[in-house]
């Protein structure tokens, strides 16, 4: 099984690697520090699953699923995350991941979940397991003033660029489009959300997860 890394420390990719090219019916082909380059890799190379972190600059984790999932054929997405936080588990099924387990798993854990997932199976941990169950249970749904409600897709990469301090030129070269167009994205962005500062969209975009400083 051929295996793509994504998460922004080095030595975290570094130590999942060493766990993983152990195994004789997996490795690891390509490394991503980044969701955009993630996606980019998941483009470029025959990968069958895809261990992703959640919160990573330039395209969170939920989004970087999102878009590899939109390839023809896709890998399976299996997210390792130190979020239990209902709205990162969500976030993440919703956007089609097979599998989400936390970074304190086992070793062996991890394993067994890659080879699920690449099998065409789901692969929960325990304690996400229990989340989910619980939210099927009250029928807790999303709250509709969420950004994965609220915002598309699009929208919602513009705002995590915006709190990570870009320009709106720099987002414009990133997305490929025009300066004109980040504008309007903002503008629309901060109407649906009722906020009138760059702060208070900061406030907001590490609120619900769509970026972070200590992940």
């Amino acid at each position: 099984m051929r295996v793509l890394l994504a998460d922004d420390h080095n030595i975290v990719r570094t130590g999942l690697r060493r766990l993983l090219d152990a195994e004789p019916d997996i490795e690891v082909v390509a490394e991503a520090s980044d969701g955009r380059e993630a996606v980019e890799l998941a483009t470029q190379q025959s990968v069958d699953v895809v261990v992703m972190d959640l919160a990573m600059p330039n395209l969170n984790g939920v989004e970087a699923t999102r878009q590899i999932l939109a390839q023809s054929p896709a890998p399976k997405v299996i997210v390792l995350s130190m979020h239990l936080d209902r709205r990162f588990v969500a976030g993440a099924l919703q956007a089609g991941a097979s599998g989400y387990l936390l970074k304190d798993c086992a070793a062996e854990e991890l394993v067994s979940a890659i080879r699920s997932v690449a099998a065409g199976r789901a692969y929960l941990s325990p304690q996400i397991s229990e989340v989910v169950v619980e939210d099927y249970v009250s029928g807790l749904a999303e709250d509709d003033s969420s950004a994965w409600a609220v915002l598309t897709p699009r929208q919602r990469e513009v705002l995590q660029l915006l709190a990570e301090g870009k320009s709106t030129k720099e987002i414009a070269s990133e997305l490929y489009v025009s300066p004109k167009t980040v504008e309007t994205h903002r503008h629309h962005i901060m109407r649906k959300l009722g906020v009138d500062s760059l702060a208070e969209l900061v406030k907001y975009a590490i609120h619900e997860g769509l970026t972070s400083f200590d992940a």
